[in-house]
């Protein structure tokens, strides 16, 4: 009897071991996998924070920058318009803007035309006038140019036309390659739209008549 009662005191003891090795694995694998996860989650809110963070910035820069049209005028050949010049600033707060990125959008409803900036129709000074310091006959269905009017820290020059605060510049477009020429009431309509942030509205309609060579066609 006692030979049997050792005997299974023996197998009690190596079976208590054994459970208590199985419980250690268990709680080992449960540690790794919980480190595991944790990890995973840590990696996944530092990516969505860094992408809110990204958003947040983009979508601030959207709201706060952008440019205005401030006035539009139009020179007249004979019972067309045939050369625009829209007046652009920055709006208030406004991050600098690279009007190399910029391109304007400009319906007659019946032909719509994109123009790019183009800089071989670029002065940083007006010296023969709003229409005669830029050859317009450069510029074609697809390209406008730039006249810098006001620009305090010389940041728009030929090669990186960019604006800033208080810039003021007008882009020259040649409607007689858009449109070959606007005429009388017409109605002309589109957009500046800069790089990033709130576009600039062209929005007019011609005179019923053309009296004066320069006329005021917005506001």
């Amino acid at each position: 009897m006692k030979g049997v009662n050792i005997s299974y005191k023996k197998f009690f003891t190596h079976a208590d071991a054994e459970m208590g090795i199985g419980s250690l694995i268990i709680f080992i694998a449960m540690i790794l996998v919980a480190g595991i996860t944790a990890s995973v989650m840590l990696q996944t809110m530092n990516k969505l924070q860094q992408q809110a963070m990204k958003t947040g910035e983009e979508t601030l820069r959207e709201v706060s920058s952008g440019v205005t049209v401030t006035q539009i005028s139009g020179y007249t050949a004979g019972s067309y318009i045939t050369q625009l010049a829209i007046f652009l600033t920055p709006t208030a707060a406004s991050e600098d803007m690279d009007l190399t990125y910029a391109y304007v959008s400009l319906s007659d409803s019946n032909v719509k035309v994109i123009l790019n900036y183009t800089n071989t129709c670029f002065s940083d000074t007006v010296s023969n006038g709003l229409f005669g310091t830029i050859n317009a006959s450069n510029l074609t269905s697809s390209t406008y140019g730039v006249l810098v009017i006001r620009d305090t820290d010389n940041s728009c020059s030929v090669a990186t036309p960019t604006i800033n605060d208080r810039d003021l510049v007008v882009l020259l477009v040649n409607t007689t390659k858009c449109f070959s020429g606007i005429s009388p009431r017409a109605e002309i309509f589109g957009n500046i739209h800069p790089e990033y942030g709130i576009n600039g509205v062209i929005s007019f309609t011609a005179p019923g008549s053309f009296v004066d060579t320069i006329i005021d066609l917005q506001p």
